[in-house]
């Protein structure tokens, strides 16, 4: 059976700097710089949240050319990006494609990626939609021996634990189960799809939507 764990948290904007701002507002940091995926035209900031743990900020990126295919993560939808939120999470697997063999919801074709020194291998749906409304992960499998937690100056924030509401819970249940998920990931009955991420920052506990 796969192994998986919580890898990252994503929170989408319209814009980087809109995204920034909105967990600075919301954590009392600022996320640091990161870089560019070129084959997506989007770039991120960056949050150290523990050992192999971070936040991910993305957007699209106004300076590179845009992509032959829908960007990843939502982020050419206009209603997804019209407020920063947290809009998804990164599940780490030993073996990617065995784990997304496993979901019993589709979760995308299996790509590799970069960003400067860093590799890997995501599951990114065609249609650049988030499955079952960013509530099943993304899965990721780094070939780089560096992880991005690694190279990220620690601002004293550290990942509690992430909870996720949906129509469907049983369904994000189920898909956390078959891809070996182990971690802290509650999954709840709610009317309307979010994601909720607390988080403990130097002036105390705080809450990420």
């Amino acid at each position: 059976m796969p192994r998986a764990q919580l890898d990252h948290i994503i929170v989408t904007a319209a814009s980087l700097e809109e995204g920034v701002e909105h967990v600075h507002r919301e954590l009392g940091v600022a996320p640091q710089a990161g870089g560019e995926h070129l084959r997506m035209g989007t770039h991120n900031c960056l949050l150290k949240l523990g050992e192999k743990v971070y936040l991910e900020v993305i957007a699209a990126n106004p300076g590179a050319p845009r992509p032959d295919r829908p960007r990843w993560f939502q982020l050419d939808e206009p209603d997804s990006v019209r407020s920063p939120r947290l809009a998804a999470w990164v599940a780490r697997c030993d073996d990617i494609r065995a784990a997304a063999a496993a979901s019993p919801v589709p979760l995308g074709k299996i790509e590799p990626m970069s960003r400067g020194n860093f590799e890997w291998l995501i599951t990114v749906p065609e249609d650049g939609r988030l499955p079952l409304h960013g509530l099943a992960p993304a899965l990721i499998q780094w070939i780089s021996e560096a992880h991005p937690a690694d190279t990220l100056t620690d601002l004293g924030c550290t990942l509690i634990r992430v909870e996720g509401f949906h129509p469907q819970a049983g369904k994000v249940a189920s898909v956390l189960k078959w891809i070996g998920f182990e971690g802290e990931f509650l999954a709840s009955r709610g009317e309307a799809p979010s994601l909720l991420a607390h988080i403990r920052t130097p002036a105390g506990p705080r809450r990420l939507r």
